[in-house]
Order: structure tokens, then sequence, then C-alpha cells
């Protein structure tokens, strides 16, 4: 495949699209719905959007100077692994490194090799705006997406392409230069995605080891069962995708320059664990146990954890509750010391 050629997307069913209205929208309301969606326009009005349509030197210039001189992430790949971001053959180390620069040197970098058909593939990760581009947001703003505990991050880079993987927030991606595709799958498809070993990852969370642009039915054969659940966005500046938290996610960045605000949010009280945690856990406790035993500690999961939150507790008096009561910041506290006692026996 030539440099400049975009790969075919892996299925032609596209992810819903609504219009942008005058009102904010209802972004808690579109997550609550379950399935992606696309906004044409979202960030149409942001002036990074205007200086992205006019070009890569147009986008750096207005971005640079609200940057500070923060050091910050930037990852390289050969030009032999495609601008794919993943494993070596082994998959016990990754296929790129990661170096700290200073992004308006790594940024003019990007730029002086755009028209270099064997440049590398580079790219600034998830680089949160408050820290290193303070008062971007402001002047970018998106009305209705004001949640607690809200991150604001960009991502900027040439050619690159993101592994399908998942994130634990949720997300409102926004495209401000050059045309990215999403591939989107929902969470019931982890086992048709092949995901690759819980470390090392590219960036924290586990990634599919399916090559979207010439995938190995042979080795992977229940990823044709995956694509028959995919969903396919392809989005210029200004447009956007929301997503809901743990939808499975694989970024194409196709233009020679791309960059992409998102908008990662979830609405979990900050007492709360994070669920990856238990899940180690129980690969720790429970995952190696009888067939039979699995299946009866599934049904107390059920009822203590997956089912309605207020059934082990209604047939108790609330002093009797306890740790089935729903949760505060004393409570969550008090349960993760027991845990802690448990584990560190």
């Amino acid at each position: 495949m030539s440099a400049g050629a975009a790969p075919p997307p892996v299925t032609a069913r596209r992810v819903r699209e609504m219009p942008m209205g005058a009102a904010p929208v209802d972004f808690a309301g579109l997550i609550a719905e379950g399935e992606p969606v696309v906004i044409r326009g979202l960030a149409a009005h942001w002036p990074l959007v205007a200086s992205g349509r006019q070009g890569p030197q147009a986008a750096v210039d207005y971005l640079l100077p609200f940057y500070q001189g923060r050091p910050a992430a930037g990852y390289t790949a050969a030009p032999e692994h495609g601008g794919r971001y993943g494993y070596d053959d082994s998959l016990t180390r990754l296929n790129f490194a990661a170096e700290k620069v200073r992004l308006d040197d790594y940024l003019h970098r990007i730029l002086g090799e755009l028209d270099q058909p064997d440049a590398p593939s580079r790219y600034v990760g998830s680089t949160d705006l408050e820290l290193y581009f303070p008062g971007l947001a402001a002047e970018n703003p998106l009305p209705g997406a004001d949640f607690p505990r809200m991150l604001r991050s960009i991502w900027i880079g040439n050619r690159t392409v993101a592994a399908a993987h998942h994130d634990m927030a949720h997300n409102i991606a926004c495209v401000t230069a050059g045309t990215r595709r999403f591939t989107l799958f929902p969470p019931e498809q982890v086992a048709n995605l092949y995901p690759g070993p819980l470390e090392p990852t590219p960036g924290g969370q586990v990634i599919s080891l399916v090559d979207f642009r010439s995938p190995d039915l042979d080795r992977f054969p229940g990823f044709a069962d995956a694509v028959r659940e995919a969903q396919v966005a392809e989005l210029e500046p200004g447009d956007a995708v929301i997503y809901p938290a743990l939808w499975w996610h694989h970024v194409e960045a196709l233009s020679a320059f791309n960059m992409m605000v998102n908008v990662w949010w979830n609405p979990a009280p900050a007492f709360m664990d994070i669920p990856m945690n238990t899940l180690l856990h129980g690969m720790l406790s429970l995952r190696d146990r009888p067939a039979a035993e699995k299946a009866a500690w599934r049904a107390l999961f059920d009822y203590y954890v997956f089912g309605r939150a207020d059934r082990p507790v209604a047939h108790l008096p609330e002093a009797a509750q306890g740790a089935l009561a729903t949760l505060d910041e004393q409570s969550a506290r008090r349960l993760r010391a027991k845990i802690l006692q448990g584990i560190n026996r």
C-alpha cells in the first residue's frame, strides 16, 4: 500500500448520524442510548478547526502560542510498520519508541517530513490541554460538555493507526485537522477482536492483534463475526463521534497531518475503584477454579454486582446493610481497607 492510499473500511455499515442543532447537545443522553453517534459540524465553530482546514502549517501556527514548553511524550514508529502502533513479532515488546520532547520541536519535525514518502510515523497522543496548552480549551468551547473530572486532550501526528482498544471513559472525539476513520465494536465483541497481552500496552489498554488492513482469518477467524457488528465513522474537520465507555475503537488517521481533541468523562464518583483492578483480582481469585465453582460465583456476582443494586438490601434493615448499601466516600474507604487486608494476608 502506498503512503498516500487509504485502506478500505472493514464494513460498509455506518455509525448513526444526527444533525447539529441550535441547542447544546445532551451528551449524557446520547451515551445512555448505548450506541455511537456522529454529529457533523459539532466543533465547526472552533478556531482550531478553522486553522486545521487551512492546512498543517496553519494548524500548528494556531496551536503553538498556547504551548508553555512543558516536555511531553512523542511516539515514533519505523516506516515499515505503516503507522500501526502495536507489538513486535514476539508480542513482548512494542514496535515503536517513546521519548520526552518539546512539542514545538516535535511538531516542526512532523511538518518537515510531510512530503517524504518513507518518513517514520510520528504522533503526540492524549496530551492534556490544560497542562500543555492552557487557554486552548476556553477558546474552543464545546457547549453541553461540562462534566465532573472531565479530561480534554489532543492527538497530533501524521498517518497513524491506533489498533482497536477500549477506554474506561465515555468519549467525544472531535477531528480538528485531517480525516479520521473510527471503526467501532460493542464490548461483547472482545473475544472476536483477539486482545493482546495485558502488558506491555501501547497506551495503557489492551489492543487487538488483528491488522485491519489485512486480517489473517486463519489465525483470527472470529474477526469475521466482529466485522458483522462493526460500525464505521469517517470524520472531517469539525465532525465528532460520541461513544460509550468500553466500546472498542480502531482509529486511523488518513491524512498526511491530523489533529483530534478528545473529551473524556465518566460519571462514577471519584471514590469508586477502577474496574480493571477488579478484573485482575478476579483472575487471581476465580479464573483457575473448577468450572462448577466459577458458575456458582457467577450467580453471586450477578446478585451482588451486576443485578439491581436494591435487590440484596430489600429485605435488610438499614442498620444491617453495611457494604451492601449505596456507597459513599466513607463506606468506600472502609470497604477498600477490608479488601486490602484480605489481599495482604
